[in-house]
């Protein structure tokens, strides 16, 4: 146990010093404001949280399971409460709940007549009422606040490094079955006639945001986390066609919310979360208005110049 902490501390700090060399060639107005060792450690989780939701935003965008993440994100309370109850960390019970609401949606879609958006609103909003319910009845529910909220200037080592392990599963996965599930996201039953077994594919797909949405708990909160699901790929779809270049522009868009938002977050003394998330929101809002090809703007002045 004792060799694998101090693996882990030699770690973050190595990922750490990294991250700041770059920082440290930003503007000192910038660059400043992460110099003390709490701040460090918000900085690498925001930057890995903003990475892997940027990726998983492709595939959220273009499968249209915008109301799925949001669906995940609430339905993980009441295991993040049992948890708290029981003394258990939180990813064990929020990815517990998150995986058994996401097979009780695909169970009643494809067991019932239900659709599929009816089927994610029945199942997050019994979870979430369910967890609202638990916490009612804690003694305390301050700390709790902070998994709706999120507190990445508090971030624990733990939770960093839970957020590190779900960043690596999420790469590797993507990198290996990046044909699939390209050709699941466009096409399900042209994927489905190559021979790829496309229920797995679903079901491992929507483990695979459950483990996200867990890992970001404690960064932008369950409410917010959707948010950071959805933006950077819809601000990506806007801005290309080809899907390499939108995953690389969607991870970019994630990584760059997560910093500016962090610092101004600090430079303004309001909520990290919000912060991170209205940046990458007027990121959005620019590209819907100064797209080349989908940009409110420039199909306005194509279409005057056509007249």
């Amino acid at each position: 146990m004792l060799i694998i902490e101090a693996l882990s501390d030699a770690l973050v700090n190595g990922l750490i010093a990294a991250l700041m060399a770059v920082v440290n060639l930003l503007p000192a107005s910038v660059s400043d404001a992460f110099q003390y060792a709490f701040m460090q450690r918000a900085l690498l989780t925001s930057v890995l949280v903003g990475a892997i939701c940027g990726m998983l935003s492709c595939y959220v965008v273009l499968k249209r399971w915008s109301l799925l993440g949001d669906a995940i994100s609430h339905a993980v309370l009441p295991g993040v409460a049992v948890a708290y109850l029981l003394g258990w960390p939180f990813f064990v019970g929020a990815f517990i709940t998150g995986a058994l609401t996401s097979v009780g949606i695909g169970a009643i879609e494809r067991n019932t007549r239900i659709k599929a958006d009816a089927a994610m609103g029945l199942m997050f909003t019994a979870s979430f009422a369910l967890g609202v319910v638990i916490i009612s009845k804690l003694a305390s529910s301050t700390h709790l606040m902070h998994i709706l909220f999120g507190n990445v200037l508090g971030v624990k080592h733990s939770a960093l490094m839970l957020t590190f392990v779900a960043s690596i599963i999420a790469i590797l996965t993507v990198w290996l079955a990046y044909r699939p599930l390209l050709l699941y996201a466009f096409d399900p039953q042209q994927a489905q006639a190559l021979g790829f077994n496309t229920q797995i594919i679903h079901y491992g797909l929507i483990l695979l945001l459950t483990l996200t949405i867990v890992a970001s708990l404690e960064t932008v909160g369950i409410i917010l986390v959707v948010a950071m699901l959805i933006t950077p790929g819809a601000t990506a779809h806007l801005l290309t066609d080809r899907f390499k270049v939108m995953l690389l522009i969607s991870v970019s868009i994630g990584v760059c919310s997560a910093v500016i938002g962090l610092w101004l977050s600090v430079v303004f003394n309001v909520a990290s979360g919000g912060a991170i998330v209205l940046v990458a929101f007027s990121m959005f809002i620019l590209a819907l208005l100064f797209s080349p090809k989908q940009g409110l703007v420039f199909r306005q002045w194509r279409h005057r110049k056509r007249v």
